[in-house]
């Protein structure tokens, strides 16, 4: 048996009443956000629910539409109807999963390109954690609401092998390693250019992108530590096979250190890559065509972490997908140096 669940439920806040409410501003607040007020009030609801409540004109104070941000005063009135907030049932759905391993505790994927790994606004189905809820009714709390079982994530265009959580302490066992780097990950990509040197380490902080808020990048003095260790496996006129091993997980750590040494992945339009067609690398006249790849090159290849069972080193591999399949075997036959 895995180790045993100790973990209990936490007691909830107020439930919101889901019709007109005036709250009055008592003589003890003072200089205090709107939404930071109203989370303290209804805290089964997220900041994030609240905050687009005021922004959608659910909530006024003082007779008038106002900000999240909007400063609270004595003697303020606020009036509000917050609509219902969004349903917490995770729908399962039969979505196929490879499974490279399970046993009591977990679950070993390789994740499918093009596939969410939770539900988010704006994207409830369709999601790994739809798969699982539908696959197997023992998962983990995981990484929060609407994502049980989940221990770390992939991007949406990252294929490879993942790690599920069927219970807390194994969630709690392999997350503390994660946290304390004692996890070997490695990935495997598809460049642009080759690497002067055969092998290095790339060491540069990551920070939010201070333009696109959705992005990152190199952000020197500010920055959280990020460190990639690459080397070259193949290499090929105008391209590259490479393999990275990160000893951060920041998020988009590999997309933006290989943008950052001039060697973005190939179809990474994100990071700087580009998308390649089957006549650019056969040298051929330009032609109406697919692209080799649609998504970003990249792979998760090993995981390595001491099973939370029998604290005993496991590895696993996830083969490479079909796509970046193909690209090696046309890079194989049309550009070998």
């Amino acid at each position: 048996m895995c180790p045993s669940n100790d973990s209990k439920s936490k007691t909830k806040g107020p439930v919101a009443k889901h019709e007109p409410l005036t709250l009055h501003i008592g003589s003890s607040i003072k200089e205090r956000r709107l939404d930071k007020y109203l989370h303290g009030r209804f805290s089964d609801l997220s900041r994030r629910f609240i905050q687009d409540a005021i922004k959608a004109g659910f909530v006024q104070v003082n007779g008038k539409i106002t900000k999240p941000s909007f400063k609270l005063s004595p003697g303020d009135k606020i009036d509000l109807t917050l609509p219902e907030p969004p349903s917490k049932e995770i729908l399962p759905e039969d979505i196929p999963l490879n499974i490279i391993y399970e046993d009591s505790c977990l679950i070993i994927l390789n994740k499918q390109p093009g596939m969410i790994v939770h539900p988010a606004r704006g994207n409830t189905h369709g999601t790994l954690v739809n798969a699982l809820v539908f696959y197997s009714d023992k998962l983990s709390s995981g990484l929060g609401e609407f994502r049980p079982g989940i221990v770390h994530r992939l991007d949406k265009n990252t294929t490879g092998v993942m790690v599920v959580a069927k219970d807390d302490t194994t969630q709690w066992k392999i997350a503390k390693q994660f946290e304390h780097r004692q996890v070997n990950k490695s990935y495997l990509a598809i460049v642009h250019g080759t690497p002067e040197l055969t092998a290095d380490r790339i060491k540069a902080p990551l920070g939010i992108h201070p333009r696109a808020r959705e992005k990152y990048a190199i952000r020197p003095g500010i920055g959280k530590e990020a460190i990639t260790f690459y080397e070259v496996l193949e290499s090929f006129r105008g391209f590259s096979l490479l393999k990275l091993t990160p000893k951060t997980g920041r998020t988009h750590q590999i997309r933006v250190h290989l943008l950052y040494i001039k060697h973005p992945i190939v179809a990474d339009d994100m990071y700087g890559g580009r998308l390649v067609y089957p006549w650019q690398l056969a040298d051929a006249e330009p032609v109406v065509q697919q692209p080799v790849i649609s998504r970003v090159a990249l792979h998760a290849h090993t995981l390595e972490f001491k099973h939370p069972k029998t604290d005993k080193m496991v590895k696993f591999e996830a083969p490479l997908p079909q796509d970046m399949q193909n690209m090696l075997d046309m890079l194989r036959k049309h550009r070998k140096t």
